[in-house]
């Protein structure tokens, strides 16, 4: 084993040990803690570290940034207080770590909406893009997921892809001033959902021609919609703008299934950086253990993945 990896391997094993121990004394997480920060920005969520931080959101972020992780996502940031929002913002300011998505929902995210054409659903999302800017600002965010909806059978796919097209051009008017951008998730959820294929999100951010739309590569979902990843993300590269992780199946932390992360990881790696690119990667998965020692092996698993 190299140096360097071996003194990578032992510092997260100390600060696997450590940190709970902290957090179940009480203790006061540290603004930088013993564990080396990850190469790439992963970012996890609210309750992923609950059992060792305990259940204040600020004191979780605290944990999450001792613990080697550089970027924080909320996808309910805009259903929480202003406040919270404000010292979320604060906090991570004070830990160095970087803003990842939050979810813009008008309320029609899970129902036909932006494939009708409709008025009134392409009125409500702006309105909520609007609302959107002000809790950006608050927590120095730059990306906003956003889903169309559900496919409309009533309708030609092309005439649906065009009322999509149009309801984002209109966010994206919104957005551009303020150097925000939404990006697009293909989902798996269900097989009506709208917007499925990395491909498919490709030619709806040319036709929206805009960068406050991009793609959010969400590689949980398009391993399951798509598979071949390293290839259709070559593919979507020059619209990608954010990444999503969750192995397949099972949504979990990698190793837990199928997909290489780590491979995954190292391409995306070395490709960012030749060419003066950056990624949030957000952690968009449950733990596969519960408690302080699935914790804990959550972040033996991103280590393990993070080493190329």
């Amino acid at each position: 084993m190299q140096r360097r990896a071996f003194l990578q391997s032992t510092a997260a094993a100390a600060a696997a040990t450590v940190l709970p121990s902290m957090a179940a004394a009480g203790a006061k997480p540290a603004t930088h803690g013993p564990a080396p920060d990850f190469k790439l920005k992963y970012a996890p969520h609210l309750g992923m570290f609950e059992a060792s931080a305990g259940k204040d959101p600020i004191a979780q972020i605290r944990y999450m940034a001792q613990a080697g992780f550089k970027a924080y996502e909320d996808n309910e940031l805009m259903q929480r207080p202003v406040a919270l929002q404000e010292r979320i913002g604060e906090t991570l300011a004070g830990n160095g770590m970087t803003m990842g998505v939050f979810v813009i929902d008008a309320g029609d995210n899970w129902k036909v909406s932006y494939t009708t054409g409709k008025k009134e659903f392409r009125e409500a999302f702006v309105k909520t893009c609007r609302d959107a800017v002000a809790t950006a600002k608050r927590v120095n965010a730059k990306w906003m997921t956003i889903v169309p909806g559900f496919f409309e059978a009533r309708l030609p796919v092309d005439i649906q892809t065009g009322h999509v097209i149009d309801a984002i051009r209109a966010g994206a008017e919104v957005m551009e001033p303020h150097g925000l951008t939404m990006v697009m998730e293909p989902l798996s959820d269900r097989p009506e959902l709208f917007l499925r294929t990395s491909a498919q999100a490709y030619a709806i951010a040319r036709a929206v021609n805009s960068p406050a739309c991009k793609i959010l590569y969400d590689i949980y979902h398009l391993q399951r919609n798509e598979g071949n990843l390293i290839h259709h993300i070559d593919l979507a590269w020059d619209e990608i703008a954010y990444f999503q992780i969750g192995d397949v199946p099972g949504r979990k932390e990698p190793g837990t299934g199928e997909v290489n992360y780590r491979n995954i990881f190292a391409y995306i790696h070395e490709r960012m950086h030749k060419e003066g690119r950056d990624f949030v990667f957000g952690m968009e998965h449950g733990n596969a253990s519960p408690g302080v020692e699935g914790e804990r092996r959550l972040i033996e698993a991103y280590r393990r993945s993070d080493d190329f």
